[in-house]
């Protein structure tokens, strides 16, 4: 049985249904990519995962997050607090905001082995100073000591993972790690993330809008529009092959660097308000391949026999 699996999973936050039907599965030492643009619920998956979806008023509406063979849907909050954290870890969008501003970066650290380890001072700060020097933090002992604005960007993200790995979790959800950072620095983290994958047999879900990051280290993608998945496959199938006119849009978008100038395809119009999705397919207004059925009846999930998932009415042809 997979490590996480989630299935048919449809969330509600005062009357409206923003994640409709969403399921996957994954295991340790894999890496899943959840992909799609800004509103298409991506977050809010991680969320849903983590049982935080309460603090938004959201309750889930029907279906299961089952985390090593228990439903996660079904756990009493005090149980749930002692997996959030030390069996699922989570990094979050924002380095700049997720630290405490007026704490030592190395007691926030140290507040993970304490909590969930049972660690006592001395040990959960050796503990955290091993960890930062695992993650290339140079002068890790002196880093400690230091608040989180006497960090950059990029250390402060080395910072949170390292808080995510404190507690040694069996899966990691990583909420867009990459986007307040400069490129450089974006692909430290993105190959620091990879590397504890192969090492640590974690599992890792990650959450981006970018399709290059997901080509360079996922294994699988789950393609989300609008709430539904509209795709989901291997990585290379999906690159070679793919098949939902959105998937096939999003890998335009990536530049390359043979595209000419000024050649750059974007996609017309944007994810629609959670309060207002279109009835049928919900892209079926920014979609070039659209039909008849398409305003009018929401294609079904159908899975291939290569593994594969897809909901659209008009696919692509296969190569």
């Amino acid at each position: 049985m997979a490590l996480l699996h989630v299935r048919n999973l449809s969330i509600d936050i005062h009357g409206i249904r923003p994640l409709d039907g969403i399921s996957f599965s994954l295991d340790k030492g894999q890496i899943l990519g959840i992909v799609g643009e800004s509103g298409s619920g991506k977050s809010l998956t991680a969320l849903t995962i983590m049982g935080l979806l309460p603090l938004i008023g959201g309750r889930i509406e029907r279906g299961s997050v089952h985390f090593d063979g228990v439903d996660l849907t079904r756990l009493p909050e005090p149980d749930f607090r002692k997996l959030r954290g030390k069996r699922i870890a989570f990094i979050t969008q924002n380095p700049m905001t997720s630290l405490d501003p007026v704490m030592r970066v190395g007691a926030q650290i140290d507040q993970v082995g304490s909590l969930h380890l049972g660690l006592d001072a001395k040990a959960a700060q050796a503990r955290s100073i091993e960890i930062m020097e695992k993650l290339r933090i140079p002068e890790a002992a002196t880093i400690y000591h230091h608040y989180p604005h006497q960090l950059s960007g990029g250390m402060k993200q080395r910072i949170v993972i390292a808080m995510a790995l404190a507690a040694d979790p069996d899966l990691i959800i990583a909420d867009e790690p990459t986007t307040a950072l400069d490129v450089t620095i974006q692909a430290q983290i993105v190959d620091l993330l990879a590397e504890l994958v192969r090492e640590r047999g974690v599992a890792l879900i990650l959450i981006t809008h970018d399709m290059g990051v997901v080509a360079q280290i996922c294994d699988r993608v789950v393609v989300l529009y609008a709430g539904r998945i509209a795709e989901s496959h291997g990585v290379q199938a999906i690159f070679a092959n793919p098949r939902h006119p959105y998937t096939r849009a999003l890998i335009r978008c990536i530049p390359r660097e043979d595209t000419p100038p000024g050649s750059l395809v974007g996609i017309p119009g944007a994810v629609p308000s959670v309060a207002h999705y279109p009835q049928g397919c919900r892209f079926h207004p920014r979609c070039e391949r659209r039909g008849s059925p398409c305003a009018a009846t929401v294609p079904a999930l159908l899975r291939s026999d290569s593994g594969g998932e897809l909901a659209c009415h008009f696919p692509e042809d296969q190569a």
